[in-house]
């Protein structure tokens, strides 16, 4: 019989570069797939072809091929995932300068462990104390005038700064103000006084507190007072009697006023004469600030306590002047906390605790702004990032034990653990990758930029029924030979295997797989043996005539280093 010629050889993926097909367990992964896409040309010439040499004699070239044959065993089998990448430190910093200047100290050497905030450098900042001082003076000042502006805010309400009775109000709501015009005038008409003359002889013995009695003029009516001045200063009146002047103070009984008069007395000795009342206190009370009356609190004969509210000002101006105070404030205090910042950049301290890698800089030396003055790793523990294909990035898991093997530290296995699964890919020729992050805390030997080998097992299974993988074919089905106890449960591929042997076809389930073998959990014992097509290992693939398998679909196109490639297109086949 007539073979096909060989029409097309191309470099394809490794049987550990295989994805697996729906229903059957995943192949031995690997990190980075090459994918094989055979162009739709070639399927259509090697049918042509086909069809050109034997015509319809696809059955017997189905007869012709020649199948390997293999005992289902029991074996050990683990399906894992493995990569490459170079180590990286837990965390590291370049300390960059934010300031010019000259280094006045260093505390470090290259190599020490230093702890976070550990003083590096201390750079000269003698240029920053005039700008620190004038910033601190500008605050001082923005301060005062808002405290001004406050309290003319306050001042638009006017109030009576003594207790009393109101006896005057002199504007209406709606009048314009100036700042010193008076309003209102209160008066303490609870206490009266009486300025009275003594002989300037007697007048010299008294002193304030003193007891003293006042006679009313009007009504002889007696009252008790208390004297609250004496006068230092002599008078002469007519008949050259020299008096000096006693100033008392009684309570009103309610019927004082300033039109009655009245005499003293004060130890025994009476006043050289009489003397009218005055009210203890009544003042005008006047605006601090200009505004507009916006309201009146009080009516002419109300009383007021020390403090209580006469009227309310209004003033556009000075809510304006009060913003602007308040923004200048707001302003002068992030000039001085910038320039504090500042300062503090002059003091160059470790942003994290970790190992000294490099020192560029030491003391007396200038810097410039942006210059890196040291390098710290935190080798506290290691990373490594691995960029696992799509296809797999469903297998990893955040826990996951990793073991780690470098070529720089022979005979000597880590273990890390993944501890981030990113879901941000990255698309390549058609290839989607996801990063992968793996601690290492037992790091001894290990440092960062080594080249290290990452193994992720994620599943195995001892002492179970396996077949190889090229065995599976699609649908999960398997051949086996005539003699197969498991012959009985399949179906007999009539024109496949000519006279000398009959297969059988057998679906299955199946478990683990790795590299070689994949497990059967159903369809299969011990006893059977399954016969396939074996893959070549010349790394191309030979396209034959395009087939009817029964049970499996168009194939017999073999990729070489596949896991499939038994009669209907198992894995590794179309």
């Amino acid at each position: 019989m007539m073979k096909l010629p060989v029409l097309l050889k191309r470099e394809v993926p490794s049987p550990e570069d295989t994805p697996p097909k729906s229903g059957s367990s995943p192949w031995k992964k690997r990190l980075l797939r090459k994918r094989v896409l055979i162009p739709a040309v070639a399927c259509v010439v090697a049918l042509s072809l086909g069809i050109h040499f034997f015509g319809g004699g696809q059955t017997a070239l189905a007869a012709d091929l020649t199948y390997t044959t293999a005992a289902v065993e029991r074996r050990d089998i683990t399906s894992e995932i493995t990569g490459s990448g170079s180590l990286e430190a837990a965390n590291s910093y370049s300390v960059t300068s934010l300031v010019d200047g000259t280094i006045l100290a260093d505390y470090f050497e290259e190599g020490d462990q230093v702890n976070e905030d550990t003083v590096l450098y201390d750079i000269d900042s003698s240029d920053m104390a005039s700008s620190l001082e004038q910033s601190e003076i500008s605050l001082s000042q923005a301060q005062r005038s808002y405290n001004n502006k406050l309290k003319d805010l306050a001042d638009l309400t006017v109030t009576a700064p003594k207790a009393g009775q109101v006896v005057d109000i002199a504007v209406e709501a709606g009048d314009d103000v100036s700042a010193g015009q008076t309003v209102a005038t209160i008066r303490d008409s609870d206490t009266m006084t009486l300025k009275v003359p003594f002989l300037a002889d007697e007048a010299a013995g008294f002193y304030v507190g003193q007891s003293a009695q006042v006679t009313l003029d009007s009504t002889f009516e007696v009252l008790n007072g208390t004297v609250t001045e004496v006068s230092g200063v002599d008078q002469v009146l007519t008949g050259n009697v020299i008096v000096r002047d006693v100033t008392i103070q009684v309570s009103n009984p309610g019927g004082l006023s300033t039109s009655q008069t009245g005499s003293a007395t004060v130890d025994g000795c009476a006043s050289a004469s009489g003397g009218s009342f005055s009210y203890l206190a009544e003042r005008s009370v006047t605006a601090e600030v200009s505004g507009t009356v916006a309201s009146i609190h009080v009516s002419e004969g109300d009383r007021l306590s020390q403090g209580g509210a006469i009227l309310t000002l209004t003033s556009d101006n000075l809510e304006d002047e009060l913003q602007s105070a308040a923004e200048a404030l707001r302003n002068a205090e992030l000039s001085l906390e910038s320039r504090y910042d500042q300062l503090d950049n002059y003091t160059i301290t470790s942003p994290i605790s970790g190992t000294v890698i490099d020192k560029n800089y030491n003391a007396g030396e200038n810097i410039e702004t942006g210059q890196t003055l040291c390098s710290i790793y935190d080798l506290s523990y290691l990373t490594l990032t691995l960029n696992v294909d799509e296809l797999d990035i469903s297998n990893i898991q955040v826990g996951q034990q990793v073991l780690i093997t470098a070529e720089a530290v022979e005979g000597r296995t880590y273990t890390g653990v993944v501890t981030k699964v990113s879901v941000a890919g990255t698309s390549s020729s058609g290839t989607t990758t996801y990063p992968v992050t793996i601690r290492i805390d037992e790091t001894d030997g290990l440092l960062p930029g080594m080249n290290v080998d990452a193994t992720i097992t994620l599943d195995s299974a001892g002492g179970v029924l396996a077949i190889p993988s090229a065995a599976l074919n699609r649908g999960n089905t398997v051949l086996v030979t005539a003699d197969s106890p498991s012959a009985a449960n399949g179906t007999l591929m009539e024109g496949i295997g000519g006279d000398s042997e009959q297969y059988y076809s057998v679906p299955v389930e199946v478990g683990v797989s790795d590299d070689s073998y994949i497990e059967i959990i159903s369809g299969l014992q011990e006893g059977d043996t399954v016969a396939y097509i074996p893959t070549t290992s010349s790394g191309s693939f030979e396209m034959g005539s395009m087939m009817m398998i029964p049970g499996g679909g168009m194939g017999s196109v073999t990729i070489s280093g596949g896991p499939g490639g038994g009669m209907g297109g198992g894995p590794g086949g179309f």
